[in-house]
This record gives C-alpha cells, sequence and structure tokens, in this order.
C-alpha cells in the first residue's frame, strides 16, 4: 500500500486537533459556542480568501459580525432566529460585495457555508441529554469514513471517483469510508446505550455520504478559483475548511433530519429511531 507524502502532517495535526476537539465538546456550554464561532470565523475568512486572493475587509466585517450575532442568538432565542441572522447577513454580504459576477454571486455563499458549521454543531450539542453523543456520533462517522476511505483508496485503488475535481479519491475509497462511517456510528449509539442501532444505520449511512460528498464540493470550489488549498494554517491539510469540509455537510445533514423529527429536540430526534 502506498502511503502520501502528506500522511505523516495528517496524522500529527489529527493528534493533535481532535483531543482539543473532544475535551471542549465534552465541556460544552460557551467554551464550545466560542469555539464553533471561532472556527465559523476562520472558515469564512477562508473562503473570501479563497474567491478573492484578498479577502473583501467590508465583507469579512459584515459576515463576522452576523456569525457572532447568531451565535448569541443561540443562547436565549429559538434556533431559527439564529439561522435567520446568518440568512439576512448573506443578503448584506451580497449587496456589499464587488468584483466579478462569480465572486458577487460566491461571496454570501462563504457566510452561510460557516453557518453551517457553527450552528449545527452548538444546537446539537445544546441538548442536555443528547447532545454530546450526537456530537460524539457525528465526529465518529465523519472521521472514520475519511481514514477509511484514504486507507481503502490507496490498499484497493482502481476506478476513480470524479478525477476532475479530486484525482485521488477512488469508488474503493467511497464505498469503504461509508461502510466504515456507518459501522462507526452504530458502534457509538451502542456504546452510548442507544440500541436501536440498526433503524439508525441508514442516518449514518447518509452522513457518512454527504461528509464525502463535503470533501468534493469544497475541491471543485478550489478548482474554480485555482486553489490548492483554502490557507496554511494546518500543517499536511492546508486551510481549516479542508479539514471541516466533510464535517461542515454531515452536520447540517444531521440537523435538518434531527429538526424534521422532532423540532424541539433535534439531537434526539437524529438519535432515537
Amino acid at each position: 500500500m502506498r502511503i502520501g507524502a502528506d500522511f505523516l502532517p495528517r496524522a500529527c495535526s489529527a493528534l493533535v486537533l481532535a483531543p482539543i476537539v473532544l475535551l471542549v465538546a465534552g465541556w460544552g456550554g460557551w467554551a464550545f459556542g466560542i469555539l464553533a464561532t471561532l472556527a465559523a470565523l476562520i472558515i469564512l475568512w477562508e473562503w473570501l480568501r479563497m474567491i478573492a486572493a484578498k479577502p473583501n475587509t467590508v465583507l469579512l466585517a459584515i459576515g463576522g459580525a452576523a456569525l457572532v450575532v447568531a451565535m448569541l442568538m443561540l443562547a436565549i432565542r429559538p434556533s431559527h432566529m439564529a439561522m435567520a441572522i446568518v440568512i439576512l447577513g448573506a443578503v448584506a454580504t451580497a449587496l456589499a460585495a464587488r468584483g466579478g459576477r462569480e465572486k458577487r454571486l460566491w461571496a454570501p455563499f462563504g457566510l452561510v457555508y460557516a453557518g453551517a458549521l457553527a450552528l449545527p454543531a452548538v444546537i446539537l450539542r445544546g441538548d442536555a441529554t443528547f447532545g454530546l453523543i450526537s456530537l460524539i456520533w457525528l465526529l465518529a462517522v465523519v472521521w472514520s469514513t475519511d481514514i477509511a476511505a484514504y486507507f481503502c483508496g490507496r490498499l484497493i485503488g482502481g476506478p476513480k471517483l470524479w478525477p476532475r475535481v479530486s484525482p485521488n479519491k477512488t469508488w474503493s475509497g467511497a464505498i469503504g469510508g461509508t461502510l466504515f462511517g456507518m459501522v462507526a456510528g452504530m458502534v457509538t449509539l451502542y456504546a452510548a446505550g442507544v440500541h436501536s442501532i440498526l433503524l439508525a444505520a441508514p442516518v449514518a449511512l447518509l452522513a457518512s455520504v454527504a461528509s464525502q460528498g463535503g470533501d468534493l464540493f469544497e475541491s471543485s470550489m478550489k478548482r474554480r478559483f485555482g486553489v490548492k488549498d483554502s490557507s496554511a494554517l494546518i500543517p499536511g491539510h492546508g486551510g481549516l475548511m479542508d479539514r471541516l469540509d466533510g464535517f461542515i455537510a454531515a452536520a447540517a445533514l444531521a440537523l435538518l433530519i434531527g429538526l424534521l423529527r422532532d423540532p424541539d429536540a433535534p439531537a434526539r430526534g437524529l438519535l432515537l429511531w
């Protein structure tokens, strides 16, 4: 099996970042909210940097203010108010954007993308009973999918998944990642005492597929704007967006499923079937 040259820095970065995320997630409350907000602000900066070599200060200020207000709203208002703030911020960003048509089109989406990281994570974690379990479940699915796809792709090889967008990804990696992600979700629920794991297995499968779709989406955006990495913040992974692209898509899907099944307690709706 051929291991890529980026494996060691990727592994070292994961060994440093994963314990921090798990520790703060376990703590919850304001600590987790602050971490999620900081991550979203970095994602917004990287997005604006990606679509334009130098992020627009005005757009960054508008988007950053909307994110901070939205996250503060989560502490005192229903979650739909925070989502409305993000949407209004995206509209304001679109009105303030300058440059070519494509940049004006994609600039406001950066705020929605950053919000899709922070809001689902904080809303799900905020459930007193199922919040921590739902977040650990989500991380287990996404991380297992990413790791299994990497190793299955290199061990088995075979046809490429979408060579024009991501030349290194294979169908074997995608299928292996999906299967391992689904199993990781089932094992996590069983370990947490949630025994309806067979009924919840399709949700883990969907989250795993969404995670890989998020990865492909970010890769397509980087190719669209001729960028190799979203930034150089994380050794071996480029930027934070390069590390969290799969989590963003999976978290957004998880929150949607949870809200559809139980609007008052989306974490419970996500896990209990």
